[in-house]
């Protein structure tokens, strides 16, 4: 006769107690059988009441084991691995900015150095001012993602991405750090988002230059100076007075670098006719007088182009319209130009644009004479 006593894994069978115990369901892998019995060998109740709770507490205490071996320890995501015990040892972020741009020779006061703090602030902002090796993989799809989140292009996702590659690279190099750049081979999905700047078409010219006339203040002055020359935004806004010559034989402007505006390229220095929209607006800032062509834009320590595009833009989108920003009139310029069937050397000194081949890199190209020539037909 076998029967269950009140006493919890106890069993009698022929008078002699055993323990009868189910193991739980999810470490019976662990097991050959469901159950653990075993003969007690005594007759006596309260001993085997003893020894069933000893039993089974040394079982809690193995299953308890065997359950941990698969458990997460709690706080294991806070432990430092051994690879970023070691990226302590490189600078931070902030840091190789700041030496990058001092191998780079770049002052505080370029767009260049400008832009490289500018992309690792977006980084710093978005997954914080960490060694440059702590960053992985990971981080910089998530910061991709980011910057596509807040309405950037696929071209300016890929500059900031170069910017802050270039940055991590040369560290590296220079302080002899072995490991992998995060940033260095983030996979950039083929977007169709590229705007295209629109030439600025010769009816929507001709009403800005009228309205430039009506308005007649600097910031108008700015805009026709660049409708008739071609200039970028910055070569004309870092203008001193005495680069500008409206009253000469030959009105003309000379764009050179300054201290608080570089050029883009070497070609980018030269010489510039002036007639038109553009003549007016020299000689209305030779009438106010100064240092400085555009002192509301530009003064010792700096050019400061970008507040200028956006307030000029924004006048020029009421004006003229959405499709069109002041970019577009330096478009426009060589498309007025190759319409006069103008040569294409011709109009890439007068933009600033370098001509391909290797003959257009000897002598000193055509003269102020000549570019206004076509110049004054592109004013009539």
């Amino acid at each position: 006769m076998t029967y269950k006593t009140r006493s919890s894994h106890i069993r009698i069978r022929h008078g002699i107690y055993h323990f009868n115990r189910r193991i739980p369901s999810d470490l019976q892998s662990y097991y050959r059988s469901d159950r653990v019995c075993l003969s007690l060998r005594t007759t006596s109740q309260p001993k085997a009441r003893r020894l069933a709770q000893s039993i089974a507490q040394q079982l809690d205490d193995y299953w308890a084991g065997l359950r941990l071996q698969h458990m997460d320890l709690p706080g294991i995501h806070l432990l430092i691995s051994e690879n970023e015990k070691s990226n302590h040892d490189s600078p931070k972020l902030d840091e190789s900015v700041e030496a990058y741009l001092l191998v780079k020779g770049n002052s505080d006061n370029t767009a260049f150095a400008r832009t490289a703090r500018r992309s690792v602030r977006y980084v710093i902002e978005k997954l914080g001012n960490r060694p440059i090796t702590a960053y992985s993989s990971a981080d910089a799809a998530k910061f991709r993602d980011h910057l596509f989140g807040q309405g950037l292009s696929l071209g300016s996702v890929r500059r900031i991405f170069g910017t802050i590659r270039s940055v991590i690279n040369l560290t590296m190099r220079e302080q002899g750090i072995d490991g992998k750049n995060a940033f260095a081979n983030t996979y950039m999905p083929e977007r169709d988002d590229k705007k295209t700047r629109q030439p600025v078409t010769v009816s929507a010219l001709c009403q800005l230059q009228q309205e430039c006339m009506l308005k007649d203040d600097e910031a108008r002055w700015l805009i026709a100076l660049v409708s008739d020359t071609g200039m970028r935004l910055a070569e004309a806004a870092g203008l001193l007075m005495s680069d500008i010559e409206p009253f000469t034989s030959t009105p003309h402007l000379i764009v050179s670098t300054h201290p608080w505006r570089r050029l883009k390229t070497k070609s980018s220095e030269r010489a510039i006719p002036l007639v038109g929209a553009s003549l007016w607006a020299a000689k209305r800032l030779h009438d106010r007088g100064g240092a400085f062509a555009f002192p509301r834009y530009c003064n010792e320590e700096r050019c400061n182009v970008n507040s200028a595009s956006a307030a000029l833009n924004k006048w020029m989108k009421g004006v003229v319209g959405e499709d069109y920003v002041i970019h577009g009139l330096r478009h426009s310029l060589r498309d007025r130009l190759r319409a006069l069937e103008c040569p294409s050397d011709v109009i890439d000194q007068i933009g600033g644009w370098t001509t391909s081949g290797v003959g257009h890199s000897y002598g000193k190209g055509h003269s102020l004479e000549v570019m206004s020539k076509w110049m004054h037909k592109l004013a009539d």
